[in-house]
């Protein structure tokens, strides 16, 4: 069964369906009890982001590739303070030195050819008319790895909540539906409890972005979704 209940408190949302499942039991003590169940979804835009970039370098000794990494990485760092991002919004989150060994055949030990050097910068973006610039210059000044772009909402809580006032409303509107149908009314409300959800946007930005276009960004919409169980009394006639 769906239902649509009512209008969402802030503009940037947008109701979704609401669905219920619904029982009624009898307690050991013999007084009746309806249980039932609710679920809400508000949708909201996102108008934060994070990006996670990258640069992978290698070369045959690891002060080498270390090197490289980090003449690359300063560049984007310094790239992306310019473009207005402040020390609270970037933070280094990997820094990796692994050999590139080579397996020779017929038992031959392996050998070490080279080094990787990969460093991981994420960079949390308050206005996302900035995330495509943010990638674009990135790989200009030498990214070779978006390895994550995740969208979220400041509203987020507001969103929650405003999902969780359609999931009680849905629980309470079907309990006075089976009391009516079992020939009473609705008593007082024993217990409540809840759940939330959100549902991940979509992510992942491929190296295949360093082509000399502007990246397209669709950040789409978030999903937060509540449910609740609630047990009610029944009073009989």
């Amino acid at each position: 069964m769906k239902r649509s209940l009512f209008g969402l408190v802030f503009g940037a949302v947008l109701l979704g369906p609401v669905t219920s499942a619904v029982r009624a039991q009898a307690s050991g003590s013999g007084a009746a009890q309806i249980v039932t169940s609710g679920t809400g979804e508000v949708r909201v835009m996102p108008d934060r982001a994070t990006i996670f970039v990258g640069v992978q370098s290698r070369a045959g000794t690891a002060a080498a590739a270390s090197a490289d990494n980090a003449r690359r990485q300063r560049a984007i760092l310094d790239t992306l303070r310019s473009l207005g991002l402040g020390p609270d919004q970037l933070s280094t989150i990997n820094f990796n030195v692994n050999p590139d060994v080579q397996y020779n055949p017929n038992n031959q030990p392996p050998k070490v050819i080279g080094y990787t050097v990969t460093n991981t910068v994420r960079a949390e973006v308050r206005k996302l008319d900035d995330v495509a610039r943010i990638i674009d210059a990135s790989l200009a000044k030498g990214a070779n790895e978006i390895s994550g772009l995740q969208f979220y909402s400041s509203k987020a809580d507001s969103a929650r909540r405003s999902a969780m006032v359609l999931a009680v409303a849905n629980a309470r509107a079907d309990a006075e539906t089976l009391a009516r149908a079992a020939g009473g009314t609705l008593g007082a409300l024993i217990e409540l409890s809840t759940a939330s959800s959100v549902r991940p946007m979509p992510e992942g930005v491929g190296v295949a972005a360093m082509a000399r276009v502007a990246t397209p960004i669709e950040p789409g919409q978030q999903s937060m979704t509540a449910s609740v169980t609630a047990r009610w009394s029944f009073v009989g006639r």
